[in-house]
Parts: structure tokens; sequence; C-alpha cells
């Protein structure tokens, strides 16, 4: 039989590590590639359509540089004005809750216990914990447990415009590259091949990113960037016809 000590010292057969950094940066990965996928499936669209209606590589090229440009300045300053927003609320809460800790101090207390009571925790065991995190550092135990705000780690809008821009333009290349170098005989179908390659790689990482099944994500958005490159190249092969 193991010994008391020995037992303390025994590994735990299950442990996940749970903080609110390890959450944000799994979002990260998760709108990065989401921006990955947007930018397959917009600038892919746009090129397959162009090349419904024209065969010219020149045109092809400048629909789909100047999709790829757009739509990354679009869900940068998208990005930049959802994170800012957001931030400045964040310092709202934060800055409202440091002055209700001076102003009411047994008020914000209760408030505490409260809130681990409605998680479950007797009253006593509330109290007890609400007391000890409130002499250890009660700013921080209230913006946790109230706001779900880690004031050391706020989402910087710079990083997540940045972040979006690059990530569009990176699933944007894609498309262009498949159909600039492929045969203009099979340029379409090659280029419906490598975008669905790509859509599944998205798909599964952003399934990965976000914990979810990996076969129904990849469903969902293979079948949706192929559904939009199939309209819009029948709308480019309707609009070429007229031309004529």
């Amino acid at each position: 039989m193991l010994s008391t000590e020995q037992k303390s010292q025994k590994p735990l057969a299950h442990y996940e590590p749970h903080n609110k950094k390890q959450n944000k940066k799994l979002n990260w990965l998760r709108a990065s590639v989401l921006g990955a996928n947007d930018g397959i499936v917009s600038t892919a669209s746009i090129i397959v359509g162009v090349a419904g209606a024209s065969s010219s590589n020149q045109f092809i090229l400048t629909a789909g540089v100047a999709g790829m440009v757009a739509g990354a300045l679009s869900m940068g300053v998208g990005e930049y004005i959802s994170v800012s927003t957001q931030r400045d609320t964040e310092k709202a809460l934060i800055e409202k809750e440091r002055q209700e800790l001076i102003d009411n101090p047994e008020e914000e207390l209760q408030e505490l216990t409260k809130i681990y009571e409605n998680k479950g925790l007797s009253s006593v065991t509330a109290e007890t914990v609400a007391r000890e995190l409130t002499a250890r550092d009660a700013f921080a135990a209230h913006l946790d447990a109230e706001l779900g705000i880690d004031p050391n780690h706020l989402t910087n809008p710079w990083h997540a415009a940045y972040a979006s821009a690059i990530s569009f333009v990176s699933g944007s290349i894609i498309p262009i590259v498949m159909i600039i170098i492929s045969p203009v005989n099979i340029r379409i179908p090659l280029t419906f091949f490598g975008v669905l390659v790509a859509l599944i790689f998205t798909g599964a990482l952003s399934a990965y990113a976000g914990e979810a099944n990996i076969k129904k994500a990849i469903i969902r958005v293979t079948s949706g960037g192929i559904l939009a490159m199939i309209i819009t190249f029948f709308i480019g092969k309707l609009f070429g016809i007229v031309s004529l």
C-alpha cells in the first residue's frame, strides 16, 4: 500500500488546465481560422464568377486581388471597431467595480457571497470563500466572479485587426494562385478542388480549436463554400452570355 506521503505525490489521473489566457488563445486561433475561411470563400467566389464570364487572366487576377484587399481591409477595420468597443466597455465596467468597492465594501462582499451561493456552495462556505478572496485581492475577485474580466489581459484592437486582415489574405491567396497557374481548359475544376482541400483543412482546424465535431464542421464549411462558388460561377456565365 502507498503511504499518505506517496499518495499525495501521485500525479492526478486526469488534469485539464483551464485558464482565461488559454481560452483567449483558442479564441484567437478560431478567429484566425474563420478569417482564413472567409478569405478562401469570398475570393474564390469572386474569381470563379469572373472566370465564368471571361477567360482573361488579367481580369481574373485584378478581380481576385481587389477582392482580397477589400476583404482584408473590411475585416481588419470591422474587427478593430468591434474589439475597441468591447475594450471600452470592459474598462468602464472595471472602473465602476473599483469605485463600488471603495464606496460599499460590505455590500460588495455580500454580492460576492451570493454569487458563490448561486454556484452551489452553502451560505457558510460561500461566505468563507468570499472573505478569503476579498482579503487576498478584493478587486481581482470581483472582476473574475462578477464580470469574467482579467484587467491584465484585455484584448488589443490592433492585434485583432492585424490578425483578421492577415488571416483573410492568407486564405485569399489559395484560390488566386490556383486559378492563375491552372491550364485554361481545366482551371475551374482545379480551383474548385484546391478550394475544397483548403476548406476541409480550415473546417477541421476550426473544429479542433472549438473542440467541436470535426466531421460536421467540415461538411458545414465545405458545403457553404462550394455552394457560393457554384452560384457565382453561373452568374458569371450568365453575364458573359448576355454581354455577347
